[in-house]
């Protein structure tokens, strides 16, 4: 399961065995949402945010911030599944400290 970011307290990361759409999952303080990224010939196009099976949603500070975060980092985001899913790529955490 490897975590791509820290962001103001929220783990953001992929279950290794994830599926399609593009998806990271966010948690923080055992609250969980997870945001799905569409993309149309290699473009991002739209992004939505859903909640986790089994855990509450991020507060509305806290899904705030992930929302944020997921609409800043989204290429990235969408080249760190690729660099996993597709070439089993190592990831690291990056961890972001200041507020987007």
């Amino acid at each position: 399961m490897p975590t791509i970011y820290k962001y103001l307290g929220i783990r953001i990361f992929f279950y290794s065995d994830d599926h399609q759409p593009i998806h990271v999952h966010g948690v923080h303080q055992n609250r969980g949402s997870k945001a799905e990224i569409t993309t149309k010939d290699g473009k991002i196009v739209e992004i939505h945010i859903k909640s986790m099976t089994g855990l509450k949603p991020l507060e509305d500070n806290e899904l705030k911030n992930f929302k944020k975060f997921v609409e800043t980092y989204a290429e990235k985001i969408v080249q760190k599944w690729v660099d996993h899913f597709v070439y089993n790529k190592r990831l690291t955490c990056e961890t972001i400290t200041r507020r987007l």
